[in-house]
């Protein structure tokens, strides 16, 4: 097993590479703006650093989300593209997943990412592998009582202290931690998500209202 994981639904551009036992090697840069940009070259990197071939990779590991339009849709589509190039399957997990994979919180506790428009994506988790919730957004003061005395991680939580006081890191999430839960589910014969994005929201743009056709005469 070599699995490529890779996740953009965070201001996190991030890549890690599994053989089924351990992390290789793995890599992060943070920039909400440059996904696009920064996402093929650090699947470089990361090969270069691992010493692998892209053609060594059994399978693509994605998060999918939730998170922002623009941003997921970058790491979806390239985990297609490589998925469809190699002949391997791409394998969905759920970024808030990775995110309480990869803390020490052994209680209940809250997993929280920045949505934009004073909004979080946030779940609940009974562990670091149990999620009991379904992925929202949300107004942090809208959720105040379902969270309260809970833990928090995650970049929403520790944005918005008055509704997660408890917040503290990771902040985004982690390709490492993906790739290990994912081969941790896929060696006990669990079925992982399909790579479709986990949007939650209409995105931000939109087709004006009374849009006016200009047709030729």
């Amino acid at each position: 097993m070599l699995l490529l994981a890779l996740d953009t639904a965070t201001p996190a551009v991030t890549v890690a590479l599994h053989d089924g036992t351990d992390v290789l090697a793995s890599t992060g840069q943070v920039d909400a703006r440059r996904h696009g940009e920064l996402l093929l070259p650090a699947v470089d990197r990361l090969l270069a650093a691992a010493g692998q071939r892209l053609d060594a990779v059994t399978g693509i590991v994605v998060g999918v989300g939730p998170g922002p339009y623009t941003g997921l849709r970058v790491g979806l589509m390239t985990a297609e593209t490589f998925g469809l190039a190699l002949g391997v399957p791409v394998h969905g997990l759920c970024t808030l997943d990775g995110l309480a994979y990869a803390t020490d919180l052994e209680g209940p506790f809250v997993v929280a990412t920045d949505a934009r428009r004073k909004e979080v994506y946030w779940a609940r988790y009974a562990d670091s592998r149990t999620r009991v919730t379904e992925p929202a957004v949300d107004r942090p003061a809208d959720i105040a009582e379902q969270v309260a005395g809970l833990p928090a991680v995650g970049a929403g939580a520790l944005l918005y202290p008055g509704t997660f006081p408890a917040a503290h890191e990771p902040e985004h999430v982690s390709a490492a931690a993906l790739a290990s839960l994912a081969a941790e589910r896929l060696a006990a014969g669990e079925e992982l998500l399909e790579p479709r994005p986990l949007y939650l929201r209409r995105p931000d743009a939109q087709v004006p209202k009374n849009y006016k056709v200009v047709t030729p005469k």
